[in-house]
């Protein structure tokens, strides 16, 4: 008879046969299992090596691109705008202090003058300022000789006001700058924008600074007020570009809502890569353009150029 002592024995000895089997077979398959783990960490570092080296020699030549497009930066928009002047409209603080100093910069490399910078305020296209802009602009404080559209529209009729004071008609004589201070300083009274220039004087031409885009949720209502101002700004002056990062140019930011409308964007330039300087300079080169009665759209989105065609040196 079987006892229980023997079956004891017998679960030991199982047990003792499963753990020495384990044993083996961890030893057997350490060798191989380390080696392949070892082969798959080498690869890994000569790949993070390849793609390290890979990194710095883009790296190198985009500065080296960078270098070549400065240096030869004034000589592509020389004379481009020679004897006008622009004003920059920067609509929000994703735009760089370096992209309006660069803008300004070659905007006089052209032979243009800067007249000022305006920097808007959120509050500009918040739907929730439409009543009090409304009735600062119907109200009795404006500037005679202001002629402003028959619509409920504030983004519309701030805009006109705005451009009417702000931009010299490529014929007759410019707005006068008492005019425009007292327009500037009612609005800054609202909070819808400010001054970043020591002083803003009327210009020929406009630039509009966007960079970014707005929440999905406001996008629409906020990307239509900021073009209802460049397309007044642009039909009151001598011209318009409204130059952004690339994703501005998306469909909830400015640039891109701006070329997905046909009419306006046939009227009133725009560029995509304004934060490099190829940018800039097809910011500038457009102004030109615009003065010749020729918009585009210039950058590395779909449907673009690259840059605007360089104008001719002058024998």
């Amino acid at each position: 008879m079987i006892d229980f002592r023997y079956h004891l024995v017998s679960l030991i000895a199982v047990f003792l046969a499963i753990a020495l089997g384990i044993v083996i077979g961890t030893t057997q398959l350490n060798g191989p299992v380390t080696d392949n783990l070892k082969g798959q960490v080498s690869s890994l570092e000569q790949d993070k090596r390849s793609l390290e080296d890979s990194t710095r020699q883009l790296q190198a030549q985009r500065d080296s691109g960078d270098a070549f497009e400065t240096a030869v930066a004034p000589a592509l928009v020389n004379g481009a705008l020679a004897g006008r002047s622009v004003v920059l409209v920067i609509t929000n603080d994703q735009v760089t202090t370096n992209t309006v100093e660069d803008v300004t910069a070659l905007v006089g490399k052209a032979g243009g003058t800067v007249n000022g910078t305006l920097r808007l305020q959120p509050q500009y296209s918040d739907p929730s300022s439409a009543s009090s802009l409304e009735s600062y602009v119907t109200g009795s404080g404006l500037p005679a000789g202001v002629q402003l559209p028959e619509t409920g529209d504030a983004g519309q009729l701030v805009a006109a006001l705005l451009a009417q004071v702000l931009m010299a008609p490529a014929a007759g004589p410019p707005p006068s700058t008492a005019d425009l201070s007292s327009v500037l300083a009612g609005l800054s009274a609202l909070s819808v924008l400010s001054q970043d220039s020591a002083s803003v004087t009327p210009a020929d031409y406009a630039v509009v600074l966007t960079a970014g885009g707005f929440q999905r949720s406001e996008a629409g209502q906020r990307n239509a007020t900021l073009i209802q101002l460049a397309a007044a700004l642009d039909a009151a002056g001598s011209g318009a570009v409204v130059a952004g990062d690339t994703a501005s140019a998306q469909d909830n930011g400015m640039v891109g809502v701006l070329r997905s409308d046909p009419t306006t964007s046939a009227a009133v330039s725009s560029v995509d890569n304004v934060d490099t300087i190829a940018g800039q300079i097809s910011t500038v080169l457009a102004l030109g353009r615009e003065g010749e009665g020729t918009s585009g759209k210039y950058g590395t989105g779909q449907d673009t150029q690259p840059v605007p065609p360089v104008p001719s040196a002058t024998p």
